[in-house]
């Protein structure tokens, strides 16, 4: 496949597609009720941003939400951090889950390698929701206490999160996969009640137990009183080691009605998690309210989700896209969840899913896309029937130009592509995609409704078609409401205002263009500056991508002083290929070609692996560190790493390279 500019055309809804959307009715609606008229996706984005209040008190009508306590004010000022949202009101999110509910219908699918494709109504998912409420009540858990889970992306994890919130509790997951260093670090600062949690997983065909792991974590939380263990990987799991467990079928057989306990619409709704690759992990606090709200309006009018569709993410339950997918019950639409390697046994099984679940929405991330490219026998089109698939969904890193045109060329030629960017810290999508707006190559379609992002140069001075951080310079409901343990908000306001006073820092360079697109060009602070000029580490990435004996690659800007840096470029070479010289030539022609002579990088590298967060992410700020001299201890906590070991070739280069000047 050859380059494809970025920018280029590649598909525009029909009228008729334009007219069937969510946010097409939501427009009609905003003429009607509210005498507004707007003609194009921007003028409704400028007018959500200019007039929030007015916005925000639309969405809350427009979903009718449900209140105990109603709201008198919207928004309580627009300073940074401290603007709290509908204050006065009192909500439930799990409320909002099953208010008009199909109860024959299916609300989840989910599947895994240990097991088969099951359908659970929305009847089942309720009943068993009332019934895991009143275990948890019996096991004394109230408004405020903190319910954790470690479990897998299955079916009984939902309804755990669902009667948690239904109590006004607070919600925390981590995925199996995560070592139990990893776990204790996040768990014990928010000192828990009640732990939900597997006995094991399957991934890529292997077996692991964690009943060990488990009793571990359990002895590090004080406050802990009880287990609910879900018999995963075993049908009889030895739960003798569990502090007072409690079995799954039995923490869900005394069915009923479900109760609601209200809380104010700035309570919290879960912790989550950075990854935490330095330092411990940032317990981000987010609220019942401004989940609900800013769930409803981007799964409803961004990804284009109402009953009747099938909802996809490839996601464990350590990253915030689980949370994110939940959110799709809001809509009435059916999320299917799966569980173990997306790529076991061969990369064709996730779109054979998509096949077997007749899924609307494919979302995953860039990176799997990129693997899916590099395979030359991989076209779903052909040999899966995709006809229900309407839409594919990309995050967790840039997706490049030539990703946008495989899925044309190898999936479907009528598919709206929505490459999507937003983070932990806010979870949700705030730069995505729009039914009625066209896709370009490499390009996010827009801003989100109600998201006030700008591309700041260096003056703090917003400009367009050049890449500069991405800021938020107004209040969004999802924000963090404050970091767990942080009395002052010290820690909060020094990981998003500490560089423009009043204004959130994202940490990725943006350029928005003046079609009003965005370019994510990677974090701000891995950028890689020549001689002044900076670029972002995908578009060297990019280039790389290009060679096809390169399996990965990862480049970090290390100065040296003086204005001078070193730039080594780390690749992953494909199974059965060696880094010759003639492939560092290729490497080095593509990175001028792509991107310029002055960011070829200063040497080429062969890693044994990458190291990579459990949620899959390249750790380009921690190896620049270790590159640095700085010590393994004070950069990289190794418990948020997918592949520990790898860090040992980094530690050992490091080492080489100071034996060298010196």
């Amino acid at each position: 496949m050859g380059e494809i500019k970025e920018g280029t055309l590649l598909w525009e809804p029909t009228e008729q597609r334009k007219e069937q959307s969510k946010i097409y009715e939501y427009m009609k609606w905003l003429n009607e009720h509210k005498n507004l008229q707007f003609n194009d996706y921007h003028s409704l984005w400028k007018w959500s941003v200019d007039e929030l209040e007015d916005f925000w008190a639309s969405i809350w009508e427009y979903f009718d939400i449900q209140a105990e306590e109603p709201y008198e004010t919207v928004l309580t000022s627009h300073q940074m951090p401290g603007a709290k949202w509908f204050p006065e009101a009192t909500i439930n999110y799990t409320e909002h889950i099953f208010r008009d509910r199909d109860n024959d219908k299916p609300a989840i699918i989910h599947s895994s390698e240990l097991r088969g494709t099951e359908e659970i109504t929305w009847e089942k998912l309720y009943q068993d929701t009332a019934g895991m409420q009143k275990t948890l009540q019996n096991l004394g858990v109230e408004k405020g206490d903190r319910v954790v889970a470690y479990v897998a992306n299955i079916y009984e994890t939902i309804v755990s999160f669902l009667a948690t919130a239904s109590l006004g509790a607070i919600w925390s997951s981590a995925s199996p996969d995560f070592g139990t260093q990893s776990v204790i670090d996040r768990f014990k600062q928010i000192e828990p009640k009640v732990m939900v949690t597997v006995d094991g997983y399957r991934y890529g065909g292997k077996d692991f137990d964690r009943i060990d792991v488990v009793e571990n974590i359990q002895s590090e939380l004080p406050t802990l009183e009880a287990t609910i263990a879900i018999p995963y990987l075993n049908d009889q799991p030895d739960t003798s080691r569990m502090k007072n467990a409690t079995l799954w079928e039995e923490a869900v057989a005394e069915t009923g009605t479900l109760t609601y306990t209200y809380v104010n619409f700035n309570d919290p709704l879960w912790v989550l998690f950075s990854s935490g690759t330095t330092g411990r992990p940032k317990p981000i606090v987010q609220s019942q309210g401004g989940i609900l709200l800013e769930h409803l309006k981007t799964l409803t009018f961004h990804a284009d989700l109402g009953k009747g569709d099938r909802f996809f993410w490839f996601t464990t339950t350590g990253w915030m896209m689980w949370n994110f997918l939940v959110g799709g019950l809001l809509t009435g639409s059916t999320i299917i969840l799966y569980d173990g390697n997306p790529a076991y046994p061969d990369k064709r099984m996730l779109w054979k899913f998509a096949q077997d679940t007749k899924m609307n929405v494919f979302g995953t991330s860039a990176s799997y896309i990129t693997a899916c490219m590099k395979d030359e026998n991989l076209k779903p089109g052909e040999e899966f029937d995709l006809s229900n698939l309407e839409s594919i969904s990309s995050t967790g890193s840039p997706l490049p130009p030539e990703g946008f045109q495989w899925c044309y060329d190898n999936v479907k030629e009528d598919l709206w592509i929505a490459s999507a960017s937003g983070g932990t810290d806010v979870c949700t999508a705030f730069i995505l995609g729009a039914p009625i707006l066209p896709v370009h190559a490499g390009e996010l379609q827009c801003r989100g409704l109600g998201a006030k992002i700008e591309s700041f140069d260096d003056n703090a001075k917003p400009h367009i078609e050049e890449v500069g951080e991405l800021v938020l310079t107004e209040p969004f409901p999802s924000m963090p409401i404050y970091f767990w343990n942080d009395p002052d908000g010290s820690r909060l306001h020094d990981s998003y205002f500490d560089v423009f006073p009043g204004i959130w820092r994202h940490g990725d360079y943006l350029k928005i263009t003046d079609r009003h697109t965005c370019v994510i060009y990677g974090r701000s602070d891995a950028t890689i500056n020549r001689g002044g000029i900076r670029i972002g580490t995908s578009e060297i990435y990019r280039a790389v991508d290009h060679v096809s004996e390169v399996s990965d690659s990862l480049i970090v800007d290390v100065p040296k002083g003086k204005g001078e840096s070193y730039t080594p470029l780390f690749v992953l070479m494909k199974e059965g290929e060696e880094l010759t010289d003639e492939i560092k030539q290729t490497i080095k022609k593509e990175i001028k070609t792509h991107c310029s002579p002055r960011h070829v990088p200063s040497g080429i590298y062969e890693a044994p692996a990458l190291p990579k967060t459990l949620n899959g992410k390249k750790l380009e700020i921690p190896i620049k560190k270790i590159l640095m001299g700085k010590p393994v201890e004070e950069v990289v906590n190794k418990g948020s790493l997918s592949n520990q070991d790898s860090l040992n070739y980094f530690i050992r280069f490091a080492n080489d390279q100071s034996k060298t000047k010196s």
